[in-house]
């Protein structure tokens, strides 16, 4: 009677198998390509958290109003891939030094999976728009908002409540903390782009500030901003009722009572320590054209904390890392007035370039083992 091997053991050799190694890497081509073809109608953000930062990718199926996985996602496949590395290192790689090359190219892909891992789960984008002779010394993230509410007196005291731009779609009276101002929400906009009023349009339904001579319109998903209608109540008293947008770019203000009041949704803004001045923006194309060949910003880095004052050059391919932070070269706009740049938070950044010459060394070592021994036969022969 043939004797059956118990089920973990086989489960385990499975998946150190290459036919399971296989499986995952076909499965990640087919995501990286669904992922590519995805980001012309939901962007690329979008399409890069539905297919590569999820466990199963879900799609709505007609008539269902709800998402079904339909399709496993970037994570779990990692993850599978990660598995399937490490049962392959204890069961068909013997920890000696003959195999010291093989272990360290797998441990190599290990860490770059664990990287990739990192950027999903700790990595944070902003950016930090500069103007020229303007100091920032916050920067903005364009995918979450924000709603900024300030109250100014007539002789220059204020305080700002930031809310976030969540709790909008979530409850029709919002209350600001330490102030008498509340705010009731009349209709919120998921995708949203704004345009000048047309004759034909419909009456608006802000009764002021901007929205008043704008036109509301639904951008489809992945498109537009959100925007949403808000009227200030006072005392029980209505202010109007005021259109808030990221596109407005600016807190709309009205008085009352001796104090001015803001209202502006905004990206959310994240305080640094330190400073940035925008000195000069250089922006070159390739002669006959209009693409650009280089942009660079002249930034002056002030840190009152660290007796820090300094100028530094902001390049395409030179980017500045300080104090934890990357800012990269990312874009302009303002006729060169206005330089953008794109700022990453990783913790773990230095882990694939680790993983890289694990790999390098880890394969260089294996094979140079391998050729001494070929050309050791070859001298006995």
């Amino acid at each position: 009677m043939e004797k059956t091997d118990p089920f973990p053991r086989r489960l385990w050799r499975a998946l150190a198998s290459f036919r399971f190694t296989l499986a995952a890497v076909v499965l990640l081509m087919v995501l990286v390509v669904l992922c590519t073809l995805a980001q012309t109608r939901m962007g690329a953000h979008e399409a890069v958290q539905l297919y590569m930062r999820s466990l199963l990718v879900r799609a709505r199926i007609p008539p269902l109003h709800t998402a079904l996985p339909v399709f496993p996602g970037g994570v779990l496949v990692g993850l599978a891939l990660a598995v399937n590395l490490a049962a392959v290192l204890c069961q068909r790689i013997a920890f000696t030094w003959n195999r010291a090359g093989l272990w360290m190219a797998h441990a190599g892909l290990l860490l770059l999976i664990a990287g990739e891992g990192s950027v999903g789960l700790f990595q944070v984008e902003t950016r930090m728009a500069l103007r020229e002779g303007q100091a920032v010394g916050y920067t903005e993230d364009p995918r979450n908002l924000e709603l900024a509410v300030t109250l100014t007196e007539d002789h220059g005291r204020g305080q700002a409540c930031i809310i976030p731009a969540s709790l909008l779609g979530r409850s029709e009276v919002l209350e600001i903390p330490g102030t008498p101002l509340t705010l009731r929400i009349k209709r919120t906009y998921g995708n949203a782009s704004l345009a000048a009023r047309a004759p034909s349009d419909p009456p608006p339904l802000a009764t002021a500030g901007v929205g008043t001579d704008v036109a509301v319109l639904d951008a489809g998903r992945g498109q537009g901003q959100p925007a949403a209608l808000l009227e200030p109540m006072i005392a029980g008293q209505g202010c109007g009722t005021w259109l808030v947008s990221p596109e407005i770019g600016v807190l709309q203000t009205f008085a009352h009572g001796g104090w001015t009041y803001g209202l502006g949704l905004r990206p959310q803004r994240h305080d640094l320590p330190y400073t940035m001045t925008l000195r000069s923006f250089t922006h070159e194309v390739y002669p006959g054209t209009d693409i650009p060949r280089s942009f660079s910003s002249l930034v002056r880095l002030s840190n009152p904390a660290k007796g820090e004052e300094r100028d530094v050059l902001i390049r395409m391919n030179q980017p500045l890392r300080y104090e934890g932070r990357t800012f990269y070269q990312a874009s302009y706009g303002e006729d060169g007035r206005l330089s953008v740049l794109q700022v990453v938070q990783n913790p773990g950044w230095r882990l694939p370039y680790l993983a890289c010459v694990l790999v390098i060394l880890g394969l260089l070592l294996h094979f140079g083992r391998e050729l001494c021994r070929t050309w050791r036969r070859g001298g006995r022969a």
